[in-house]
């Protein structure tokens, strides 16, 4: 079965292109073909660490968004990867509703699967109740408490809203911590996570701090079933 997910949550800088990469690494590491799509104009992650397999996609057109689904189609058991740029989500959600999208995955036997990324913010919570409270809560949901931009997610623990959105069928995944300074420097060498493992533009303990950071979320996204 073919599975589209949709990097998401609506603000910039909560993570999601980080969530993107961790997702293309683990599709990677696990043999699963995928491919990917980037619709950040200006940083373009996906494009920049992993673009042996990602495109630019721009989403002015009523149609922008439909070689998602047609590359689902194509390939069997295809991973196909949509890292969303901050403020598209109205972009997506009258694709999904002009077009019958979850209607027609289900015909085709394509899995879609919404990842909202939050950081410890009162922004990333009210954007999810808004979620939550529109038509993008018929879409299946990841809860993604990213706290490599936050530890402490209290207002959302007060709010209610991951409780709910778990009673909705809402699956949570915890980017666990890494270290900031770390991360720079994985990202100053334009390099995937693979790379990054591997080459020499990190000490060898760093390595071996990413290796874990790694493995432990692919240990948590395999629980996701993902």
């Amino acid at each position: 079965m073919s599975q589209i997910h949709f990097v998401g949550g609506e603000k910039g800088g909560v993570g999601k292109s980080l969530l993107a990469r961790v997702l293309a690494q683990h599709f990677i590491d696990r043999g699963l073909p995928w491919v990917g799509f980037d619709t950040d104009r200006s940083h373009g992650a996906l494009l920049r660490f992993y673009g042996e397999y990602a495109t630019p996609m721009s989403l002015d057109g009523h149609d922008s968004l439909d070689r998602v689904l047609e590359a689902a189609a194509e390939v069997p058991g295809r991973r196909v990867l949509v890292d969303l740029a901050a403020q598209t989500q109205g972009a997506l959600l009258r694709w999904l509703d002009e077009a019958g999208i979850p209607a027609l995955a289900g015909e085709l036997s394509i899995g879609l699967n919404y990842w909202h990324v939050m950081d410890a913010g009162r922004d990333s919570v009210d954007l999810l109740a808004r979620w939550l409270d529109g038509a993008g809560s018929a879409l299946p949901l990841v809860l993604v408490l990213n706290e490599v931009r936050g530890e402490a997610f209290d207002q959302l623990a007060a709010s209610g809203l991951q409780e709910r959105a778990q009673a909705q069928g809402a699956r949570v995944l915890r980017l666990r911590k890494l270290p900031d300074a770390l991360l720079q420097r994985v990202d100053a060498a334009g390099s995937s996570f693979w790379a990054a493992t591997h080459a020499g533009s990190l000490g060898i303990l760093d390595r071996q701090r990413l290796r874990v950071w790694l493995q432990r979320a692919a240990a948590d996204l395999e629980a996701l079933g993902v």
